[in-house]
């Protein structure tokens, strides 16, 4: 079949006395912004290549129709598809959730406590139906303090545009105007009256909190808050004692927050702390003290408390640690819990109140596991809560845990219906030196029977931005990789925060190398340690970890066999410069602002993806993206597939799918997310001859 070509239109670019050529910018649309929100304002070229690419796609993996089928079938079955949640005891009702074996989306349901009458208030396929959509995202499902009414927010494109509905539960009617243009979060006065809601603006950026008087005409919904800065992002929520509304502004490093009491008629926010560059905090309100999660002289974040937010005399509650991630605190009226990480392991700890003593709650003999809390009900005036685990070979399991005692009750454990015998899977927790010598977590998940010989493929994920950690929790998605003698192996690179805020510092701005350099450090010490060897390993990672994937091929291809690219951020240069773009001006502190500062214009150059193709053999490649995408514009592996086209000199699988009605998650519903994970797994199994 004939290789897409996307014809060059050669544009001389030039910024800080640097001039380069770019011969696919053409394909980005000056309107790109109203293209996510109406595909048939795509440049007719653009989608004929898209189209051209997609069937190359097509054609390249026809053999693998079965294995995708298989894989579909064989991760589906392993999903107790008609389950349902456990139950959470709000003041007049127990609400939970199910799903079933047809169904794509979930139905949410209550009864009223003390009797058995069962109310369906949700059902996310019959609304899918209902409105004729193929993409059908939810944003936010909430329900009055009344009981009354429902809210959702549904975004239809697969853009984040969210639009929020409100609805009479018992009558099932619309009671307000549809709120459009949202970022979908729902937040309801105590007294029922309004919902607050934040509005996106024309670079699709939350600045501006509105209150909606329910029953009202929009045009008079009232701004209560309106940040100015195009770097920070806005979010309205409610304190854990209900009595007070806090409004955070942040962008990805520094925060500032306002707040409000639940029950002003007028809310006037009044600031908190005013925002300091670096600084990031949250305060909540509990038992009338306010208490404070900041980084503020504590790298790896501490919490104060104080009596008074008038006054601010704060005190330490819980001192920072070196590299130990302090989180933030769930409450009851007898017991404080709070978690943690360090080296890339969270723990959850529980304070007795009245003694002051604090203990860490220990699940079970798994040493890396995944650990988490929920409430048992909303009245706080109880032991008892929620505790669940999960390991990367063990399923979650959830327990009713009683504080005081210690005694727990197993409530729910995640079915595998086809099967799933913990004891067939080996899971190690390792460590690498990177090129500085900083050692770089590892966790590894194999089967048994996998030798470790060199003879196994691996595949290698990887993220590092954002201070996202990522977490030892269970997918048994995985396993139909494990299974068939792919060792998953999850590197632990700097960018993200495992080792603490530390950690996040090391892998960003003029220190983003040291993700990639971890990354490449991880797939070494693999193959020196015979887990796999040179041209086994297949990297994996999505948005950011895209960039990390597309930096690491052009600095050694030779390691890898292949790569799968997902939503990524590869022409991360451009969209730099660009600062209409929704995220760009909000990252400068992730990744830098290279319009501005020549500093960061050369680091970012010199690590582009897009900027740093060479005429090269590249490994195979599956790179994914959706039309509808406003947190990586698809134009980005559009290009970069491109342009790889031109430059690369090997004969290697080069594909690029684009989804056509989806966003930055992807296909929307169940059996769509699993289409698109048996694509990559059919796509590593083909290229391993695992198949």
């Amino acid at each position: 079949m004939k290789v897409p070509q996307l014809k060059k239109k050669t544009e001389l670019k030039s910024c800080h006395n640097t001039s380069w050529e770019d011969d696919y910018s053409w394909v980005h649309q000056s309107n790109i912004l109203e293209v996510l929100k109406d595909s048939s304002k795509l440049d007719p070229e653009v989608r004929k290549y898209l189209e051209e690419e997609n069937n190359y796609t097509e054609h390249h993996l026809k053999d693998t129709k079965g294995i995708q089928k298989t894989l579909f079938d064989e991760i589906k079955g392993r999903i107790k598809l008609d389950d349902e949640s456990i139950p959470f005891k709000d003041r007049n009702y127990e609400y939970w959730t199910r799903t079933t074996t047809k169904g794509n989306y979930s139905i949410k349901l209550r009864k009223k406590i003390g009797t058995d009458f069962i109310e369906e208030y949700w059902n996310g396929d019959e609304e899918k139906k209902k409105l004729n959509t193929e993409y059908f995202g939810v944003g936010d499902i909430e329900v009055s303090y009344n009981d009354k009414i429902l809210g959702y927010s549904l975004d239809l494109k697969g853009s984040e545009y969210y639009t929020i509905y409100l609805r009479d539960i018992e009558t099932n009617k619309i009671i307000s105007e549809k709120i459009e243009d949202t970022a979908g979060g729902i937040t309801f006065s105590l007294d029922d009256k309004f919902i607050f809601y934040s509005k996106l603006d024309k670079f699709h950026r939350p600045r501006k909190i509105y209150r909606h008087k329910i029953g009202d005409n929009i045009s008079n919904d009232k701004l209560i808050f309106e940040e100015k800065s195009d770097a920070f992002t806005v979010g309205i929520n409610l304190t854990s004692d209900e009595k007070y509304f806090i409004i955070t502004s942040s962008d990805h490093n520094t925060s500032e927050q306002y707040y409000f009491k639940s029950t002003e008629e007028n809310p006037e926010p009044k600031l908190i702390k005013k925002r300091n560059k670096g600084i990031i905090y949250s305060v909540n309100s509990w038992d009338n003290h306010f208490y404070n999660h900041t980084n503020e002289k504590a790298e790896d974040f501490k919490i104060d408390y104080c009596n008074d937010l008038s006054t601010q005399d704060w005190k330490s509650y819980i001192p920072s640690q070196e590299e130990t991630l302090i989180g933030s605190l769930f409450f009851l009226n007898n017991w404080i819990l709070r978690s943690e990480i360090s080296n890339a392991l969270p723990k959850i700890f529980v304070k007795n109140i009245k003694t002051n003593q604090e203990e860490e709650i220990k699940f079970t003999d798994e040493k890396i596991i995944d650990p988490g809390i929920s409430f048992y009900q909303k009245d706080r005036d109880t032991d008892l809560i929620y505790l669940s685990y999960s390991s990367p070979k063990t399923q979650s399991r959830t327990y009713l845990y009683n504080l005081r005692s210690k005694e727990r009750k197993l409530v729910k454990e995640q079915e595998i219906p086809s099967g799933h015998n913990p004891e067939d899977y080996i899971v190690e927790r390792l460590e690498c030196n990177s090129h500085d010598g900083r050692k770089v977590p590892i966790t590894l998940t194999r089967h048994k029977k996998t030798k470790v010989d060199g003879t196994a493929n691996v595949l290698l994920y990887g993220y590092g931005s954002y201070g996202s950690s990522m977490s030892p929790s269970f997918s048994s998605t995985k396993f139909s990789l494990i299974d068939r003698n792919i060792i998953w192996v999850t590197a632990h690179i700097r960018g993200g925060m495992e080792r603490g805020m530390k950690w996040w510092k090391e892998g960003k701005l003029l220190n983003k190398k040291n993700t990639f350099e971890d990354y490449l450090a991880v797939g070494e010490f693999l193959i020196k340690n015979k887990y796999t060897s040179k041209k086994k390993i297949i990297g994996f990672g999505g948005s950011a970890g895209g960039l990390l994937l597309g930096a690491v091929v052009n600095q050694k291809p030779e390691l890898f066999l292949a790569m799968i690219l997902a939503v990524p951020f590869v022409d991360s240069l451009t969209t730099n410069l660009d600062h209409s773009l929704p995220l760009t001006v909000g990252e400068f502190d992730e990744f830098g602002n290279a319009k501005d500062n020549k500093e960061h214009f050369d680091y970012i150059y010199s690590y582009a993806p897009y900027n740093n193709i060479r005429k090269m053999d590249y490994p195979h490649m599956l790179i994914t993206t959706s039309l509808s995408d406003n947190r990586v514009l698809f134009d980005e592996p559009l290009k970069f597939t491109a342009k790889l086209r031109e430059y690369k000199t090997d004969n290697n699988l080069l594909l690029l799918k684009t989804e056509m009605n989806a966003g930055h998650g992807g296909k929307s519903g169940r059996d769509g997310a699993i289409e698109e994970i048996a694509l990559d797994y059919a796509f590593a199994l083909k290229v391993s001859k695992n198949v």
